[in-house]
């Protein structure tokens, strides 16, 4: 399907070129620290920086880099993960070199103006109050508080407006100097030169930074707390319903079982919960089911929203629909496990023709320690999944939820 090379420079970077019949390439660089990582006062630390990598280095002001990276004629983006920060760019070939000379430029030598700072700071506090506003990001956000006693998966990757306040230039210079090292940074190339070209070139611009010691905080893993809990919010016309499991103990085996299960459950137009909810009884319009397998996350949530006098109907519907899967009512066939098949299979092709999810994709594997043909292995492992594996892993995991309900506060 493609040729990859992996590649180990001096400084510790690691790098996963993949050579592929493309006019554009695709570039995703990463250090490996997020909002797992954090710790008590730094919530929101790793997500801040990474929007002050875009505000000057020491060679380019805020104005010339951003009018650099425009000039590429592509697409220039960043995001801040669980367990990891990541730059990307998307462009045509000829603008690769220009590309990786930006990108080493920010990992490197970004200054943190305070000017830039303060205006950042208000920005994401703005980031932050427009998630208020979402009653989606805001329910999410909610049953991760109540979901969670002490792991950081309760706090939002954005921070609180109080932990952004409270962090002056120095406290994100530190942060930034500690984990970004090449020996913590990962990046994943898909385009169509040769391996070797894309290792002079990262070489070119990457190889004069010097690696560092440094400690990554341990990760607290937890099991989210069992319970009912209501929040409340004015001024909104629909509640939310939302549903939390944990799955730290599961194997790889079990835990494909649980994707064809997730699927079969909320992850499609058909699904159990969308038939149920939406066709059947019409108490819903969005019904869906969100699965993360991240080490260290595990969880699988279960979101819909109603109208208020229908939620105790949706929360009884909902509690059938996963105590007929336990109970092996509900059939899962051979069909079932073929469609999935077909699903994955389906994926794994969109993944393969966009060079932007490929190279996403690669980066991850990367980051979590996996091999980057998984998506194979997992195609053939599906014939091993049974019935019997589904319904036991529904038994396993589909227990002792947390369940958040946003109302109107009237």
């Amino acid at each position: 399907m493609f040729h990859s090379k992996c590649h180990k420079l001096l400084n510790g970077i690691e790098l996963i070129s993949v050579k592929k019949d493309t006019q554009i390439f695709s570039i995703h660089v990463g250090i490996k620290v997020g909002s797992l990582y954090e710790k008590d006062e730094e919530r929101g630390i790793s997500h801040f920086i990474e929007h002050m990598l875009f505000k000057g280095t020491s060679k380019k002001d805020n104005e010339k880099l951003n009018n650099q990276l425009e000039a590429l004629g592509g697409e220039y983006n960043a995001y801040t993960d669980h367990n990891c920060t990541v730059y990307s760019i998307t462009a045509l070939s000829e603008e690769f070199q220009n590309s990786i000379e930006l990108l080493s430029d920010m990992m490197k030598e970004s200054i943190f103006p305070e000017e830039e700072m303060k205006k950042e700071r208000d920005v994401i506090i703005s980031e932050i109050r427009t998630s208020r506003d979402d009653i989606e990001d805001y329910s999410f956000k909610r049953i991760n508080e109540v979901g969670f006693k002490n792991s950081p998966l309760k706090y939002h990757t954005l921070g609180t407006e109080k932990h952004l306040n409270s962090f002056s230039r120095e406290t994100l210079l530190n942060f930034y100097h500690r984990y970004y090292v090449p020996n913590n940074c990962y990046i994943s190339i898909v385009s169509s030169y040769e391996h070797d070209y894309v290792l002079e070139i990262i070489n070119k611009y990457f190889n004069d930074w010097t690696s560092n010691d440094f400690t990554i905080n341990s990760i607290f893993q937890e099991n989210n707390t069992p319970g009912i809990f209501t929040s409340y919010k004015s001024d909104i016309e629909q509640s939310t319903i939302l549903y939390l499991y944990t799955f730290h103990n599961l194997n790889k085996h079990q835990e494909l079982a649980l994707k064809i299960l997730n699927h079969k459950l909320g992850d499609s137009a058909n699904s159990i919960l969308f038939r149920k909810l939406r066709e059947e009884r019409g108490l819903a319009y969005d019904v869906y089911t969100s699965l993360d397998t991240t080490n260290c996350v595990k969880s699988l949530y279960l979101y819909t929203a109603v109208g208020e006098e229908k939620v105790d109907e949706t929360i009884k519907t909902i509690d059938m629909c996963i105590e007929d899967i336990k109970k092996e009512n509900i059939l899962f066939d051979d069909s079932t496990i073929n469609l999935m098949k077909k699903v994955l299979k389906t994926a794994v092709a969109f993944t393969l023709e966009d060079v932007t999810d490929l190279s996403n994709y690669i980066f991850h594997q990367m980051i979590d320690g996996e091999n980057i043909f998984a998506f194979i292995d997992d195609m053939k492992k599906l014939d091993d999944v049974k019935r019997e594996d589904i319904y036991n892993v529904g038994r396993m995991v589909l227990n002792n939820p947390t369940i958040h309900i946003l109302k109107n506060k009237r």
